[in-house]
């Protein structure tokens, strides 16, 4: 995801997304960062499976299982994964002009929740920057030194 815009100055700048893998550390999330990693979910995925094997190898025979029951279930099995998938951190970066060092000499960081946030806070920061000279105080991207 990147725009470039020009602001009322003429200045070009480069507004982008990146997906962030994993969760930045912020000061107010210090008290409750305890995970535990990643273990809980894999023995949780291998009882679950076991338990699914188990269910379908005791089975009787003639039980008819309809199409749109295994559909349900394999639709529940994957709204976690993609729930987590569309809710990952995104880093949002404004930055504009060039030293001479191929360096920004402005530079805006921000972090957002989930892509579609992403995306209307990237349309939200390039309309900012259109209409003034910088991205708004009041957004999500602060000025970095």
């Amino acid at each position: 995801m990147t725009r470039q815009v020009r602001d009322v100055n003429g200045r070009l700048w480069t507004v982008h997304g990146t997906l962030e893998w994993r969760t930045p550390a912020t000061e107010d999330d210090f008290e409750h960062d305890v995970a535990a990693g990643y273990v809980p979910g894999v023995v949780m995925i291998a009882l679950i499976s076991v338990l699914a094997i188990v269910l379908v190898s005791w089975m009787p025979v003639d039980v008819y299982v309809p199409g749109w029951l295994i559909l349900a279930l394999v639709l529940l099995g994957l709204f976690f994964p993609a729930r987590w998938a569309l809710r990952r951190p995104w880093r949002l970066v404004a930055e504009t002009g060039d030293d001479g060092d191929g360096e920004p000499t402005e530079r805006w960081v921000g972090t957002v929740r989930g892509y579609f946030t992403a995306r209307g806070e990237i349309a939200k920061v390039a309309k900012s920057i259109g209409q003034d000279t910088q991205p708004s105080y009041e957004g999500v991207l602060k000025p970095v030194p």
